[in-house]
């Protein structure tokens, strides 16, 4: 497949829409893109601009983040809700290593300060286990949970979506979008055993080039919310 090239010179930025030589642009499935804020419209805006010969949707992730808010969630929002709170019955940071001691140690020092703030947040409690097995969590967590993400508009849910699943944890993906953490420390936070495991064993160069990958999109997704706000 041969990848489209840039066609236009100028790129303007009216009443938050993008204007690629006078045309306003659109998403995929042809709805006008219309941005909810200004500082959105004008990142979006600089990500077109900077496209030089061959347009490379891995260079512009906040208009691939406002094009799926538009084509993807905003057609059914209960449906995409519901689909991210599932991760409230299976949050990363309620399955713990059952060893090595270090391990374990470095799980709790990181992990238990945003259970336990979420705890108070949303007077919730969390079943903590070791290993891999399922264990169902308290019918009001998983409501209240659910009932945090269904608070939010279709670009909110957009932007939080990766943070959720490239996380795997709703817990940091809120405590993120919310502001209760920062972006490095929802990131450090998530990639915990991983860089436990580099520290102590190494990594070779694709496992890192993977993990590049989903850095910047998690960076990218965290900067999205930011731009709504």
């Amino acid at each position: 497949m041969i990848a489209a090239k840039r066609f236009w010179r100028d790129v303007v930025v009216a009443d938050r829409t993008i204007l690629l030589d006078g045309r306003v642009l659109k998403t995929p499935a042809r709805a006008e893109l219309l941005l909810p804020t200004d500082a959105l419209a004008v990142a979006v805006a600089d990500e077109w601009r900077a496209v030089d010969g061959a347009i490379d949707p891995r260079a512009m992730p906040l208009t691939g983040l406002a094009n799926a808010a538009i084509d993807r969630v905003a057609p059914d929002v209960a449906a995409f809700v519901r689909g991210l709170a599932r991760y409230a019955e299976a949050d990363l940071l309620c399955y713990r290593a059952a060893h090595p001691t270090a391990l374990i140690a470095a799980q709790g020092e990181a992990w238990d300060p945003p259970l336990d703030a979420a705890r108070s947040r949303y007077g919730i409690d969390f079943v903590v286990t070791a290993g891999l097995a399922h264990v169902d969590q308290p019918a009001a967590t998983v409501a209240r949970l659910t009932a945090a993400v269904a608070g939010r508009d279709a670009f909110h849910l957009a932007g939080l979506s990766p943070l959720v699943t490239l996380s795997g944890s709703l817990v940091i993906a809120l405590a993120l979008a919310d502001g209760a953490m920062t972006e490095q420390q929802a990131w450090e936070t998530a990639e915990l055993d991983e860089l436990w495991q580099v520290e102590h064993w190494g990594e070779d160069m694709l496992a890192t080039a993977a993990r590049e990958d989903k850095r910047r999109d998690f960076r990218a997704a965290s900067r999205f919310l930011a731009l709504l706000d």
